[in-house]
């Protein structure tokens, strides 16, 4: 491994690119099940995932390819094909499944289980967590369920099963994409495995029998748009850039902040209150995120 003074860490040990990737996907992720929400207004979940991650999929393709990148290979688009469908199929559409029927903070926090689980099927592959990034899923996990403890939850059997489903599913593709099914280099595989996504995700909503509605709401198409650009094209490229150049720990740290985001959102637009305790809650959050920072090396 090389290392020279334009690539030295920055603050945390953090390169100015890893701590970008880390604000995409904690600001902006945090922010996409409120979209989520508002894009169901008019578009199915299975609609809504598929329509989004084609044309953010197609787009980067595009640019890719004006840029003389090469087309993925056959194995390269089998196994976007395969993240795809595990990542993007699973883990966004059962997402989107769940916000039909379950309130959109219990989604944020039970998605806080996701370092646990990329921590246990690492196992498989002989990769432990140090004692500071484990420290900091365990202490990140007890402040997302104080925020649990904190509110009022409403959920659905069925919707309880989808938000599980896509917690294995992203869970399981996170990993495999960073350990055993390796995309095209850089931005090209990422497009591949959206189009790939994209495309078993209309297959689900066809199969569904889904159907939008049109004309659509203003909301909706705003939202919309929001989750194909910010969503897709910004955070989830910034999360496949954290899964190849950072601790698994790290790259999944998210599912702590998202939750402290959803009730600031909550807070300054849904005009909900928040109690002391909640607040209590959000301070372990972060200082989960905190101890998983310092301990990105300990693996």
């Amino acid at each position: 491994m090389t290392t020279t003074v334009a690539t030295r860490p920055a603050a945390f040990g953090l390169s100015p690119l890893l701590i970008a990737c880390l604000a995409a996907t904690w600001l902006v992720w945090g922010s996409t099940y409120l979209a989520i929400k508002f894009a169901l207004l008019s578009f199915p979940p299975f609609f809504q995932m598929g329509t989004r991650f084609l044309a953010a999929g197609a787009l980067l393709l595009a640019w890719m390819r004006w840029r003389g990148t090469p087309m993925p290979t056959g194995v390269q688009w089998r196994n976007a094909l395969i993240c795809g469908t595990l990542m993007l199929a699973g883990g966004m559409g059962g997402t989107a499944v769940a916000e039909t029927s379950v309130g959109s903070g219990l989604v944020v926090a039970f998605i806080a289980v996701l370092p646990l689980m990329i921590a246990l099927v690492n196992l498989c592959y002989g990769v432990k967590p140090g004692r500071l990034e484990a420290a900091g899923i365990a202490v990140g996990l007890v402040g997302v369920l104080m925020l649990t403890q904190g509110a009022s939850f409403q959920a659905s059997t069925h919707g309880l099963i989808a938000v599980a489903v896509a917690c294995v599913s992203w869970s399981i593709g996170s990993v495999l994409s960073q350990r055993s099914l390796p995309l095209a280099p850089g931005a090209m595989g990422f497009a591949s495995e959206m189009l790939c996504g994209g495309l078993v995700l209309m297959a689900l909503s066809a199969a569904t029998g889904e159907t939008p509605s049109w004309p659509p709401e203003a909301q909706a198409v705003a939202a919309w748009f929001f989750l194909v650009v910010f969503g897709s094209l910004i955070a989830f490229n910034a999360y496949m850039v954290l899964l190849a150049r950072a601790s698994a720990g790290l790259a999944s740290s998210y599912a702590f902040v998202n939750p402290v985001i959803a009730m600031l959102l909550g807070v300054a637009i849904g005009g909900e209150t928040v109690t002391g305790f909640e607040w209590s809650a959000v301070a372990v959050v972060l200082a989960g995120v905190v101890l998983l920072v310092g301990g990105r090396n300990g693996k």
